[in-house]
């Protein structure tokens, strides 16, 4: 309870309130506020009083898609308009001013939405769509943007006169969302720029989406969408730019189990880097996640296990931030021009203010432009970026042991290591290179040794799998490969000739990876593969492999495999939905033994986890390829990341 504290708006900090995130009841009555802050960030929100205040408006309440209970009488500038629009932005509202208004909502986001959509279509294949040449200018598109949003709010008139103001206010949206599906323009998502943003970047950081179950609450606009079907083919990165998030429940999923001893279990299907909101997305390439670091005061804690149930993904223009037992997206960052490839954590000591230094979790996430977005994720802030590379960065990682350190491995066939600095409390910050690795071809993989992450890094690449020597005190800061790895062709030859889309290390000194022999994922020993008395660079080295994984035969390309260390794990996704499971606990002292041997026999899979049945819109979603399967440190959460747009969140049972 906050109430009768004379707050005004500034009162409301942020960057305090973005640490409630359990918080379900909120009182602000009588006191001063004329608005709220739009990052506030208090994603369990479910009851909110705001009675006797000074508000004038209502759009920034979306940012608290799971409030149920909104009072907010007294508030002399609020209208009826006021009320329709938050029926409209919060799917979740059952008590609006003490009312039931479930029905009237209903009608709201289904048939309101319905007919104004129908409305807008009509009245630009009537009045704008012959005014636009087969090939237009961006100068063109902006013009006709500008009177057919000008004429529509005029002319699509819907519903009483004393609610023309919400009428206007939902058309334009609508008009926005039209154009984004006709024209490939970007949608302003927002009333006014976030505080903390670049306006002269198109990027927004937001809270969690409203659940957009509703097909009308998005607009029909589907005769205006390629739904393109990912068939398995050789594949290259698509370059479809998507965007927000619509959630389906276990309910919803479908789900048949075709394995009996499950070890884990299905919590959530997630539909988060939609385009548009757009429930008929099912293209968009999800690439990558990681876990966040536990913080004391940060990461969402398991209640019953010491690790972070936070993950962030990325994939097509945006990275989210989900919370894996609840399935709630926490946070969402958005790069219209941008496709997202990699994200990496790290945890700086900052200054942010009282002069207090705090540890906070920070997100490097990269792609397609060769740009580094720096995210202070607990304050809603990109407060920085890297021009790192001119072509797409495929991958990023920060050293372990020094946490401003950060490896950005690019599609111009090189590796380069950064110190990105620590931000002052104005996030004013200094990054340098330190280092380039000349590759031979583009680096897909990266990882770094662990019994000496400061010396050596080892590459998966296109055409090969190389070592550099990365340690600092040597003068040279372009560096050529010191070593590359042999490994067994499909009659048994040992070449270097191979594309490794794989890598990760299981322990200390095993390494796994996946390379173009079909139906095969080697594990081999880093120590004595690489013969530290062996002197002089770009030696061409036998990898001395202690055991294969039986996998999938695809040809297909960039299905990523990952490791649990702490739990002698080895995941990877294949080509028809299905995540292959190895727990290697039983070989893992056997291979650390200097006499180890390489068995004939492939080490086949502890389990398969079989792709349920999900439908979209009644049909089944089938041709689904695994790009990225991960766990947290504790292999509580296996996160599965798809080609079909779907976050996949399994719980181990």
């Amino acid at each position: 309870s906050l109430s009768k504290l004379q707050l005004k708006t500034g009162d409301l900090d942020p960057r305090l309130f973005s640490r409630l995130r359990h918080l379900q009841k909120l009182d602000l009555s009588d006191n001063l506020l004329d608005k709220f802050p739009n990052s506030l960030t208090l994603p369990d929100l479910r009851v909110l009083n705001c009675n006797n205040n000074k508000l004038e408006d209502v759009t920034a309440l979306k940012q608290f898609p799971l409030l149920e209970e909104l009072t907010y009488e007294n508030n002399v500038y609020l209208t009826l308009n006021d009320d329709y629009k938050v029926m409209f932005l919060l799917q979740n509202l059952r008590l609006l001013n003490g009312k039931d208004i479930t029905k009237l909502a209903n009608h709201v986001r289904r048939v309101n939405s319905r007919k104004l959509t129908s409305k807008v279509t009509a009245h630009w294949e009537k009045f704008f769509r012959d005014q636009l040449p087969e090939k237009y200018t961006a100068e063109q598109v902006k013009s006709i943007k500008k009177k057919f949003l000008k004429s529509v709010q005029t002319n699509v008139v819907y519903g009483p006169s004393s609610l023309s103001e919400f009428t206007r206010w939902r058309v334009k949206m609508i008009a926005e969302e039209f154009l984004a599906y006709t024209l490939g323009l970007e949608i302003n998502t927002d009333p006014e720029p976030e505080e903390d943003m670049d306006e002269n970047e198109e990027e927004s950081t937001e809270g969690p989406r409203e659940a957009a179950e509703d097909v009308g609450q998005v607009g029909d606009f589907s005769s205006y969408i390629n739904n393109v079907a990912v068939t398995p083919s050789k594949r290259k990165r698509n370059n479809s730019k998507q965007g927000s998030g619509n959630k389906r429940s276990k309910a919803q999923a479908n789900t048949k189990e075709e394995t009996e001893d499950v070890s884990a279990e299905p919590l959530h299907f997630l539909q988060c880097h939609s385009k548009g909101n757009s429930r008929e997305d099912f293209k968009t390439q999800l690439w990558s996640c990681v876990f966040e670091p536990l913080l004391d005061c940060g990461a969402r804690k398991d209640p019953i296990v010491s690790s972070s149930r936070t993950v962030a993904t990325c994939g097509g223009e945006s990275v989210c931030l989900i919370d894996c037992e609840t399935g709630t997206v926490l946070k969402k960052y958005k790069v219209a021009t941008e496709e997202f490839f990699s994200v990496a954590w790290t945890t700086l000591t900052m200054v942010i203010s009282d002069s207090c230094k705090k540890s906070h979790n920070i997100l490097a996430v990269a792609g397609r432009r060769g740009i580094v977005k720096l995210i202070h994720v607990a304050a809603d802030f990109c407060y920085g970026e890297i021009k790192a590379h001119k072509k797409p960065i495929a991958t990023v990682c920060f050293s372990p042991t020094r946490e401003t350190h950060l490896f950005t491995a690019s599609y111009d066939k090189r590796i380069a290591l950064w110190d990105i600095g620590i931000p002052d409390c104005d996030y004013n910050f200094k990054a340098s290179q330190l280092l380039v690795l000349e590759a031979l071809s583009i680096p897909l993989r990266i990882a770094l040794v662990p019994t000496c992450p400061d010396q050596y890094l080892l590459a998966g690449c296109e055409g090969s799998c190389f070592a550099w020597n990365i340690k600092l005190d040597k003068e040279q800061k372009s560096r050529p490969f010191e070593a590359v790895f042999q490994f067994p062709d499909e009659v048994g030859s040992m070449t270097t000739s191979h594309r490794v889309d794989g890598l990760a290390f299981l322990n200390d000194d095993v390494v796994v990876s996946k390379s173009s022999k079909p139906g095969c994922i080697y594990l081999w020993s880093w120590s004595r593969s690489f013969d530290a008395k062996g002197k002089g660079s770009q030696r061409t080295v036998s990898a001395v492999i202690l055991a294969e994984l039986e996998w999938s035969t695809t040809d297909l390309s960039y299905l990523m495999l990952s490791t649990c260390p702490a739990k002698d794990y080895v995941f990877c996704g294949d080509e028809r939905g299905s995540v292959w499971m190895y727990n290697l606990s039983n070989y893992t002292t056997a291979w650390s033994s200097s006499k180890a041997k390489h068995s004939d026999k492939r080490i086949p899979p502890t389990q398969i986890l079989k792709w349920p049945e999900l439908r979209a819109n009644g049909e089944q979603l089938n041709e689904v390829l695994i790009n990225n399967v991960v766990s947290d440190p504790t292999f509580t959460y296996l996160v599965v990341l798809t080609s079909v747009n779907i976050t996949a969140i399994w719980k181990k049972s």
